[in-house]
This record gives structure tokens, C-alpha cells and sequence, in this order.
């Protein structure tokens, strides 16, 4: 697909601005165990003013420095023994949304811009439900055992996998609801378990978008990528010591409200 971004300086993608954008975006996703890039997308295409295609592409390369920071600033709180006892469910999921991660990304080189920024808008719609309804789930026993609970779980990572690639996302805001109601998982226990399928899946969908001519908008923009990536580290560190003082049910709400916000703005681009 073909884009029409405008490739030149902007004051807008000032070093201060990536970096500062990078560091509150980050610390939302240390602190829930997100990749942060469902908030990281809106800002790309608005404020950063990046074609739809583009801004995925850097949404998901930002994306891959949070989830890859934030998994070891959360150890504190979840042990990696806590995430390798769990290594069965992570692999049940990584089945299905590696696949789904490289043919969401083929998909989307393959949409105008102008149905790209209709189906982002609508997916950050869909995210700000779940990310809400899923988040207030409480982790008891699981949905489903045995061989359905297998089945369910490709089929649930394969759906991720797709959504993740087409937002540039990591998924978590899927992935969270999924190990908490499918596989009965506690909820600080889901937001590490989600890094660690989010990383894989996101390398899949990033090597599929390295075919695409668009790639070259990393190249284009490497100082604002790096500050942006900087500021991404330093917030995924504040998020992970956050992690437990901040409440859900006050965090949660609010950022429903600005995904929503966000749809809105994103769908006007169409």
C-alpha cells in the first residue's frame, strides 16, 4: 500500500516532544502490563502527523522497546519463576497469535489508508470496552479445562495476533482479559504473562512489515525514533514501580475515555 505521509520536519516531532510522549505513554504501559501503543497510535497520526500505515509501523517498533523494558522492571512485583510456571499458557496462546500476527500485518499493506484509519478507530473502540470490562475481572478458576481450554486459547492468540499487527499494538489489553477469564490467572500475574506473548507476536507482525515499502519510515525518522524509544525506557521503569499503588478502578476508566477521544480523532482522518 502506498502512503501519502508527510515525511518532512515538523515542530511537532521536536526531540522534547517524542521523548516526553514516549515517557507518559511507557509508564501506562509498565504500570498495566500493555504495550501502550493503542494511546502511542492516536499520537502518531495526530499530533505527529504520520500516514496510518507509517504510524503502526512505528507504533509497533515503540511498542517492541515497552513491552521488551517492561517485563523485567515489573520482576519486582512478578517474579520470572512466576512467568516460566506458567510457561503452558504462553505457548497455547503463542500458537495461535504468531500466525495471526503475520497475516494481520499482510492485511494491512494491503487496506487504503483511508479503510486503515476506519478499522484503527474502530478497534480502539472495541480495546476501550475491553480494556475496562476485562480489567475489573477477577481471577478465580478458568473458563475452560483440557482440550477445549487448548483450542479456545489458539483461537483466542490468533485473533490477538491479527488486531496486534494491524494497530501495531503488543495486545495486552486483549491478552489481560483472556488469561484472567480463560486460563483463571491473577491479574498482576496476566499483565506479565501478556509481555511475554506480546514480544514474540510482535516480532512476527514487525518482520512481515519489513517487506513493505513503508518500512523506510524508520530510517527516515531515526533521531525522533530513538528519543521517542529513550523516553519509552525511562516510562516503563516509573510504570513498573507504580505497579500496585495506582488503582485500577480509577486508572482503567480514564484511559477508556481517552481511547474513545482517540477513535473519534482517528476516524476524522478517513
Amino acid at each position: 500500500m502506498k502512503t501519502s505521509a508527510n515525511t518532512s520536519t515538523t515542530p511537532a516531532r521536536s526531540a522534547p516532544a517524542a521523548f516526553g510522549g514516549g515517557a507518559v505513554i511507557g509508564a501506562l504501559g509498565g504500570l498495566i502490563g500493555l504495550g501502550g501503543a493503542e494511546f502511542r497510535l492516536p499520537l502518531l497520526i495526530g499530533p505527529f502527523n504520520f500516514a496510518a500505515l507509517e504510524a503502526v509501523i512505528l507504533n509497533k517498533a515503540m511498542s517492541l522497546v515497552v513491552v521488551a523494558t517492561a517485563l523485567p522492571f515489573r520482576t519486582a512485583t512478578v517474579p520470572f519463576g512466576a512467568i516460566a510456571e506458567n510457561w503452558s499458557i504462553v505457548v497455547n496462546l503463542l500458537a495461535g497469535s504468531l500466525l495471526g500476527a503475520w497475516f494481520g500485518a499482510g492485511w494491512a499493506t494491503r487496506l487504503r489508508s483511508e479503510t486503515l484509519y476506519q478499522v484503527i478507530a474502530a478497534l480502539l473502540v472495541v480495546i476501550a470496552v475491553i480494556l475496562v470490562a476485562g480489567h475489573d475481572a477477577t481471577a478465580g478458576q478458568p473458563l475452560l479445562t483440557g482440550s477445549a481450554q487448548l483450542v479456545a486459547g489458539v483461537v483466542a492468540g490468533f485473533v490477538i495476533g491479527i488486531v496486534a499487527s494491524l494497530l501495531g499494538v503488543a495486545g495486552g489489553e486483549l491478552l489481560i482479559p483472556t488469561l484472567v477469564l480463560l486460563f483463571g490467572a491473577d491479574i498482576k500475574l496476566a499483565g506479565s504473562l501478556s509481555l511475554a506473548v506480546s514480544l514474540p507476536t510482535m516480532l512476527v507482525g514487525f518482520t512481515r512489515y519489513s517487506r513493505d515499502q513503508s518500512f523506510s519510515v524508520l530510517r527516515r525518522n531515526t533521531r525522533f525514533l530513538l528519543m521517542m524509544a529513550a523516553g519509552s525506557i525511562v516510562g516503563t521503569f516509573i510504570g513498573g514501580l507504580l505497579l500496585g499503588v495506582v488503582p485500577n478502578g480509577v486508572l482503567l476508566p480514564a484511559l477508556a475515555v481517552i481511547l474513545l477521544i482517540s477513535a473519534a480523532k482517528v476516524w476524522r482522518h478517513s
